[in-house]
């Protein structure tokens, strides 16, 4: 495996024309020396943080632009209090709103004249409590880690993509006084922060997988020789760098339930990926893929089929989150796209999907616009 080091080597030289007369190299201690099996790690550079969006080239995103044919645009985000309560996961919440303060007073339809007698004007100002992966999403890196011994000494350490480590990159808050609302403000991840997808400036090219047509609103854990019909049937290529995205349907199911739905449907609707499946796994190696996206919760079966041994929870979160550095979006919308490019018989789109530059979160609600 190859070695990693730290971006801060410092290379002293003296120089006399072309001629290298003396030079001192201070190296950082190396950060992982093996690697997790099937991971890419190292491949994008040592200190690698957007993992497989370094794909997404200038020259693969002019490629990607030429999809656009006709000029129509698609949201791709639910509303971002969908799908309502916290019934689909307990510990996530929807938005709340608020009023800004101004002056003891909330400051929303307030009279400026109040502040000024000849001003006319009427202002609104607020803010939100956001729960970052609630609705409409991409997951950071950050979102999911595994113990795994990357310096060879026997004992497996807690890592997140590329070796970056819990316990050095991550700030765990302190416990907060009883009875506090937010009572574990402070967390932080210092590395594989969500602000790093969206500097990266996510645009590319979309390719749409369409799993309703094939398994309706049944729940359907899709393998790879599913999935391999389905593409063979519709003629979907996927070349790298493409962002794939798996229309299920559960969208829909979201939708018409209007913040009000029904756990058991929730949980029970749509095709999911099986992430257990080794060669469904594989597949997502190869392909390339920038990203993996779905409408539906997670992208793949939560929970996920029984595993052997130790093994991971969500098993393609392990693989793309942890391994590949390969970005999930969950809970898009992908319904009205889905219909437009099945009647004009394509599934290639223009992607726009930034996150929120927010330092240290390690997921975001995403606004994504599909320009066909």
């Amino acid at each position: 495996m190859r070695p990693s080091f730290g971006v801060f080597d410092r290379v002293v030289t003296h120089r006399f024309g072309n001629w290298v007369i003396g030079s001192e190299r201070l190296q950082m201690a190396k950060r992982w020396k093996n690697r997790p099996d099937g991971s890419n790690w190292g491949d994008f550079g040592d200190d690698d943080q957007i993992g497989r969006l370094n794909l997404l080239t200038p020259e693969r995103v002019r490629r990607a632009a030429t999809e656009i044919q006709t000029g129509e645009r698609f949201c791709l985000s639910l509303p971002l209090d969908y799908p309502g309560g916290n019934k689909l996961n307990p510990r996530r919440h929807p938005p709340r709103r608020f009023a800004t303060d101004r002056s003891g007073v909330a400051n929303y339809k307030f009279e400026m004249s109040d502040e000024g007698a000849d001003w006319f004007d009427i202002t609104c100002d607020d803010a939100v409590l956001l729960y970052t992966q609630y609705s409409s999403q991409w997951d950071a890196f950050t979102h999911w880690g595994a113990h795994f011994d990357a310096d060879g000494d026997g004992v497996a350490e807690r890592l997140f993509y590329n070796g970056w480590s819990a316990d050095t990159h991550l700030v765990k808050p302190d416990p907060q006084t009883a009875g506090d609302p937010m009572p574990h403000e402070g967390c932080e991840a210092q590395v594989l922060g969500i602000d790093t997808f969206a500097k990266a400036a996510i645009q590319g090219r979309g390719v749409l997988v369409d799993l309703s047509s094939r398994f309706g609103r049944d729940r359907h854990y899709v393998t790879y020789d599913d999935l391999k019909g389905i593409l063979d049937d519709d003629d979907v290529s996927i070349e790298t760098g493409d962002m794939v995205c798996f229309y299920t349907g559960f969208g829909d199911v979201v939708m018409k339930q209007n913040r009000d739905p029904d756990p058991d449907v929730l949980h029970s609707s749509c095709a999911v990926l099986d992430g257990r499946d080794e060669k469904l796994r594989q597949w997502v190696s190869e392909t390339g893929a920038a990203a993996l996206i779905s409408d539906n919760y997670a992208v793949e079966g939560y929970p996920a089929r029984e595993g052997e041994g130790k093994h991971s929870a969500l098993p393609l979160h392990n693989h793309c989150l942890f391994k590949l550095g390969v970005p999930l979006g969950e809970l898009w919308y992908l319904s009205d796209l889905a219909a437009w490019l099945k009647q004009a018989g394509r599934n290639r789109f223009f992607l726009t999907a930034p996150p929120l530059r927010l330092p240290g979160a390690v997921g975001s609600p995403v606004t994504a616009v599909a320009t066909v």
